[in-house]
């Protein structure tokens, strides 16, 4: 088994074929998609391949350490993740295929007018083991 996540994106991708945001969206068609996600999360539970998954609220902000003694440095000139990333699930699965397999079927959640959204979803393996570092 390979855990991946699988990242739902906003933006940052090509545009998805029904590119209608969900502010946009009629409440039936927010909770059609929503019922969507949670149904394809039960499916996986029930094959052992759900391991978890979170919508992500858009509010957020980047902090980094700027030395001691100083305070933190937020936001910058940047793409921030609450503009890219609207929610993570990470599934165990079998094959890079069968992940594959998933991602796909993930991006046809329905959207505006209840058409599949044809969004873009990043697969990401996680890290199996740390690199080896020779010297």
């Amino acid at each position: 088994m390979a855990k991946y996540l699988l990242l739902k994106h906003y933006r940052g991708a090509p545009a998805p074929a029904n590119d209608v945001s969900m502010d946009q969206w009629a409440p039936e068609e927010v909770t059609a998609h929503v019922r969507y996600m949670q149904d394809f999360a039960a499916r996986l539970e029930t094959t052992g391949e759900f391991v978890d998954a979170q919508a992500l609220s858009p509010e957020g902000t980047f902090v980094r350490y700027d030395g001691e003694g100083r305070p933190p440095v937020t936001d910058g000139p940047f793409a921030e993740t609450k503009d890219l990333i609207a929610g993570w699930m990470v599934i165990d699965v079998e094959s890079h295929q069968r992940a594959l397999d998933l991602a796909g079927e993930l991006s046809a959640a329905p959207g505006a007018g209840g058409k599949p959204i044809h969004e873009w979803i990043e697969l990401r393996p996680f890290l199996s083991e740390p690199p080896t570092i020779t010297e």
